[in-house]
């Protein structure tokens, strides 16, 4: 399983659907994501704070590409490959767990892509990803359990509910609840 801890390349691969390109996210992305991570439909159900300008979303990018190097995160930029250039969505592993071959997955779409298939092909790509070369065994995401529609997103893709946790994160001056999603690789 070392090749799980220890990622045998030095970017992030591009996955490639019929419709998508999953590439590295860079610096030329900030102002798309701000867009995304400023938008109140977008981080209605994500329990963390919109960046206040353009210059946290740069340092966002600068955690990931740091946390990919340091083999604790990975991330890319969702693109469809008609428009490789602009991107739509940002989808991820923000967090490895090692020891239990079993990494988190978060994910957010532009509100102009809701509906149309694209978390779920993204999130397709990126846990066959997990398990076919990094050796996971296990992926979750953790969600509001008012995101309907990401439950939705989530069952669709074969993923499991696997528990509903009362209050168990605190955030803005108020407990809300959490549900965990996971997905077992099959092979």
């Amino acid at each position: 399983m070392d090749e799980f801890k220890n990622f045998d390349f030095e970017r992030p691969p591009v996955l490639e659907s019929d419709r998508l390109l999953l590439r590295e996210l860079t610096q030329v992305d900030a102002p798309a994501l701000f867009k995304l991570r400023s938008n109140e439909e977008v981080m209605k159900y994500v329990p963390r704070p919109k960046p206040a300008n353009i210059e946290e979303v740069h340092t966002f990018i600068n955690e990931i590409h740091h946390g990919f190097l340091k083999g604790k995160n990975l991330g890319w930029a969702v693109t469809i490959k008609e428009g490789p250039d602009v991107l739509i969505g940002f989808i991820g592993f923000p967090h490895f767990d090692f020891n239990n071959f079993r990494a988190e997955v978060g994910y957010m779409i532009a509100p102009g892509f809701w509906g149309k298939g694209i978390a779920g092909e993204a999130l397709a790509l990126m846990h066959n990803f997990g398990f076919e070369k990094l050796g996971l065994h296990s992926v979750f995401a953790v969600i509001d359990p008012n995101n309907v529609a990401s439950a939705k997103v989530l069952l669709k893709q074969g993923y499991v509910k696997e528990a509903y946790f009362k209050e168990d994160f605190y955030y803005n001056g108020e407990f809300l609840d959490s549900e965990i999603y996971s997905l077992l690789n099959s092979n």
